[in-house]
């Protein structure tokens, strides 16, 4: 079993200060130490609440995937996901629309992750034995690139990336009328108090910052947007869009009028994922190609080659520089 080590600068208890530490929830560091995985000055603790001092020196380690056991495998899995890319260390997809990433209560489906069990991929536990892997989630109907961590020292470097921001994706989206100008959204996010199913802009709700980019206009007064996240809120491309009085086609939750069935989706995609590989220290740029339905209609209702010139990865670096940022 390896072991990682780190000394703690603050006073506090272990599972809060831990939980900062490795960018990890309370409750997955709490399993972590009642599973004797954590050591403190060389003794095991298992108890939460332990009170650190400023210069601890804390040992920790994660329990190994054990995919042979898992109750997830009794899950029948007939669909298959396109590889974007793939190595030792971590797994990059582009996941369909409809798919959820990990199990949950609620999900009666088979998921993202129940995939990856059936494929028999060695993954990390870092997020424990229901999100073997998963890193970072994209909502149930949302596509585009997904990277998946292989093992548990990946998770934690992609981890801290995601935190510092050398990690991120590009969102392309069609939305049901054109921005009057590139900008940014900065506004708290939390449920809709008045529909539990959405999130909305509400005072005192968490920090979400959206930057967004004007990439082409249609023949229908639709337009093709591109959208970079500074923060990860549910659903915060969408409710952004609609703190602009604009909505994604396809999203009837957030306010898309449109014949029904004749949109069957939300066409909102991941389209590029950037990030520093844990192990090479290079910039990894990874694309994930649109889905037919989507292409098929900036095809039928954009300059397609207007489009393909413009979400090359130059264009990101270009569009979104006048905000201090480039991909």
């Amino acid at each position: 079993m390896q072991y990682h080590e780190l000394v703690i600068s603050e006073q506090g208890r272990l599972d809060k200060l831990l939980s900062v530490q490795l960018s990890q929830s309370r409750n997955q560091i709490e399993k972590l130490i009642r599973e004797g995985l954590v050591e403190v000055e060389g003794k095991c603790v298992t108890k939460p609440s332990f009170k650190l001092s400023e210069g601890d020196k804390i040992r920790y380690s994660f329990r190994q995937a054990s995919l042979q056991t898992s109750s997830l495998t009794s899950m029948t899995v007939d669909f298959d996901i396109d590889i974007l890319y793939e190595d030792d260390d971590l797994l990059v997809v582009n996941k369909p629309s409809g798919l959820v990433v990990h199990p949950a209560p609620s999900v009666k489906e088979p998921t993202l992750v129940d995939w990856l069990v059936q494929k028999g991929i060695s993954l990390s536990t870092i997020s424990g034995e229901e999100r073997y892997g998963i890193v970072h989630r994209i909502d149930k109907e949302t596509t585009g690139a997904l990277v998946i961590a292989k093992n548990n020292e990946t998770h934690q470097v992609l981890s801290e990336q995601l935190q510092d921001k050398s990690m991120g994706r590009y969102y392309l989206a069609l939305i049901d009328l054109p921005l009057k100008e590139n900008g940014t959204v900065e506004a708290p996010i939390a449920r809709n108090p008045k529909n539990r199913l959405k999130m909305a802009v509400v005072e005192g709700g968490r920090e979400a910052k959206t930057e967004f980019v004007r990439v082409a206009e249609s023949s229908r007064n639709t337009a093709l947007i591109a959208a970079k996240l500074y923060t990860g809120r549910t659903h915060q491309i969408r409710v952004h869009l609609e703190s602009l009085g604009r909505h994604i086609l396809g999203d009837e939750l957030y306010g898309f009028k449109s014949k029904k069935g004749k949109i069957p989706r939300v066409y909102l995609h991941a389209y590029m994922l950037y990030l520093i590989h844990p192990s090479t220290k290079k910039r990894l740029e990874i694309v994930a190609p649109l889905f037919a339905d989507m292409d098929a209609y900036i095809e039928q209702n954009f300059d397609k080659g207007e489009i393909d010139e413009k979400i090359q990865k130059i264009y990101f670096q270009n569009c979104f520089a006048s905000f201090g940022h480039s991909a």
